[in-house]
């Protein structure tokens, strides 16, 4: 039903209040992963996730997808039929660094001037609480809707993403319509994102005394130039290309360069073998597929060129980019939230990394990424989020989440 101005100035205030307790709440439970640590994993917030959801009456499911590491779904259905509208924030979160150089304790939640200061509350916990808080609101008001929401909370975003395609592979994302990724993006509407590709190159050499490098084989005189070629390919597709509307350049980026790959490092020894990762980051126009047939084609005319030429690379992730149209419903949902709440017109974006969003791309679903958060961040030392930015992120989903699933008939506030 609409609400009068007093109602909707209450509701507000009510919803800010319990998105800064919650985002308050999950910031202080250490979610950074840590292999072979005890209680170093998503397991802790994960289930304090779950307890809450299920508090407020929202059917819960909690899969482990490894030990220690869960996700959890929460499903609230109208019982009416209608659209499926999904709302996607992550619990684990990147290391806190050098815990000394944090002006604020990065578990603390410490809120000043305006800001709360900690390890997630950017990135993404405090979107997560947004998007909790919202359908909470919905519920608390007894709002009218058709269809379906589906809180999707996985673990794992910062690494291999093993939640969001667990999630999947259970079925979770199948009849879903749209998608919101909630990540900070400053409330923009990012439609698109850049792809990535995760490879190894080895090149393989043959070791010897550094006096007499003519009885060995230099591995890393040869993954010079191969990242030299690479250099060329990545301006050839930048000038292809051109710089995207709003993803900007296409990128090949040599990460880690090592030699040799195992045992010690010694000045007078020619390793045996040398290693690089290459970090490359696609957008629209450039094919995966294509990239690494070129990557190959670079190997092998090297090694046309140079007998003793040895390599060989591996693909190890492989993330597509993304588009939505400006005129999918998930997108024109959130744009007229947007509106109706900051009362200005929404400003489209493109997010420079990948997201969970990504996987639930390649099922079919259109996505839309947004969320509070200054997008330039997350992972920083002092990592923080403007308190009103998150009361107006839990506004702007919650509303979009009446447009979409009401359609034509959503009515607004009055």
């Amino acid at each position: 039903m609409p609400q009068s101005l007093e109602n909707i100035e209450k509701r507000r205030i009510r919803d800010r209040q319990e998105v800064i307790e919650l985002t308050q709440k999950i910031v202080q439970i250490p979610s950074v992963y840590r292999p072979g640590v005890e209680g170093g994993n998503e397991e802790k917030v994960a289930l304090f996730v779950a307890d809450y959801l299920m508090k407020l009456g929202i059917e819960v499911h909690v899969e482990e997808v490894e030990p220690g590491r869960p996700n959890v779904i929460g499903i609230i259905d109208s019982g009416k039929p209608g659209p499926t509208l999904l709302f996607e924030g992550h619990t684990d979160v990147v290391t806190e660094g050098d815990i000394d150089a944090w002006e604020y304790d990065p578990f603390g939640a410490v809120i000043q001037d305006g800001r709360m200061y900690g390890r997630g509350t950017n990135d993404t916990k405090g979107n997560l609480a947004c998007m909790i808080t919202a359908v909470h609101s919905l519920l608390r008001d007894q709002e009218e809707w058709s269809g379906k929401i589906i809180l999707c909370i996985p673990c794992d975003e910062e690494g291999m993403m093993i939640g969001i395609k667990h999630f999947i592979k259970q079925g979770w994302a199948e009849g879903v319509d749209g998608a919101i990724i909630c990540e900070p993006e400053e409330n923009q509407l990012c439609i698109t994102q850049k792809g990535a590709m995760r490879v190894v190159i080895r090149v393989q050499g043959k070791m010897a005394h550094g006096a007499m490098p003519l009885s060995g084989i230099n591995p890393n005189t040869r993954m010079a130039k191969i990242i030299c070629a690479l250099d060329d390919y990545e301006s050839q597709e930048k000038t292809r290309l051109g710089r995207h509307e709003f993803l900007g350049w296409p990128s090949i980026t040599p990460t880690i360069l090592q030699a040799p790959v195992k045992g010690d490092a010694q000045i007078n020894v020619v390793p045996d073998q040398c290693m690089t990762t290459l970090d490359i980051r696609t957008i629209p126009g450039q094919f995966h597929d294509e990239i690494a047939r070129e990557i190959q084609s670079i190997l092998d005319n090297l090694a046309k060129e140079d007998p003793d030429f040895k390599a060989e690379f591996e693909v190890i992730e492989d993330r597509p980019w993304t588009e939505t149209s400006k005129e999918d419903p998930v997108v024109q949902a959130l744009a007229e939230a947007y509106q109706k709440v900051t009362g200005k017109e929404p400003y489209y974006n493109g997010v420079p990394g990948a997201t969970d969003g990504t996987f639930l791309h390649l099922e079919g679903i259109p996505i839309v990424t947004t969320g509070a958060g200054d997008r330039e961040v997350p992972h920083q030392i002092n990592e923080y989020v403007d308190i009103e930015e998150l009361a107006e992120t839990t506004e702007i989903y919650r509303t979009a989440a009446l447009i979409f699933l009401n359609g034509k008939n959503y009515r607004g506030d009055e």
